[in-house]
């Protein structure tokens, strides 16, 4: 395998979690604006990425491959755990 493989490789097994955590933010910044206000969508999904990153991590280390739902489940909780966390402490009404 040469290295270009490899990074198509890691590519592909971080793909769901960075795409998950683009849509959850563009959702996020639609559905609750006025939480979201003062938060930029790329903020959002930058840390929805390295929570979904480290949780296909730890579902890879734990299950043993990806692919699970076992470890779907641990990217959606990796996502939307950041990006809850920044909304609610940004929030005007917290």
């Amino acid at each position: 395998m040469n290295p270009l493989d490899v990074v198509w490789h890691l590519c592909n097994l971080f793909l769901p979690a960075w795409a998950v955590a683009a849509l959850m933010a563009g959702a996020l910044k639609l559905l609750w604006r006025e939480r979201a206000r003062g938060i930029r969508w790329a903020h959002l999904a930058l840390w929805g990425a390295a929570g979904g990153s480290m949780a296909t991590v730890f579902a890879v280390l734990l299950i043993g491959r990806d692919g699970s739902m076992g470890g779907y489940a641990a990217i959606l909780a990796g996502v939307t755990l950041p990006q809850w966390g920044l909304t609610w402490r940004t929030s005007p009404n917290s």
